[in-house]
């Protein structure tokens, strides 16, 4: 984990849904809270891998706290609740069971690069965006 301990999130760099993803996050979180790496990266692969994940088939999104790690549909729940503001009310969808919510989130996953389309490599940040991102 990076030596500040923000939360960082693990993403798809070639998956076009999950590089708007990650603009969402930056665009909405306001205090700038959240890190990222392409899980394509050497910091990402080697997460991703001690977490028990095959870099080489990415199938979920990856957010690290000092409180947990968190993936699927817990992941994009947790990642709302950091942003603040209306985005927390996403808790809400915790009264859904994790497995129904994890099966929306991989049948998503399985199919994002058919619906969404795929980059031949990770898209790059904007300048002001460069900070916040860990190789």
């Amino acid at each position: 984990m990076m030596a500040d301990s923000s939360p960082l999130l693990l993403f798809d760099g070639v998956c076009n849904l999950c590089a708007s993803s990650v603009q969402f996050v930056l665009k909405h979180d306001h205090r700038g809270l959240v890190r990222f790496s392409s899980i394509q990266s050497e910091t990402g692969s080697t997460l991703y891998r001690e977490h028990g994940f095959d870099p080489e088939q990415p199938h979920s999104m990856l957010l690290i706290t000092d409180h947990g790690s968190f993936t699927q549909s817990d992941a994009a729940i947790e990642l709302a609740q950091l942003m603040g503001g209306w985005l927390s009310a996403a808790v809400i969808f915790k009264i859904i069971p994790r497995s129904i919510r994890d099966a929306v989130y991989l049948l998503i996953a399985k199919n994002r690069y058919r619906i969404f389309g795929k980059k031949d490599q990770c898209w790059l940040p904007r300048l002001e965006w460069k900070e916040r991102f860990v190789s």
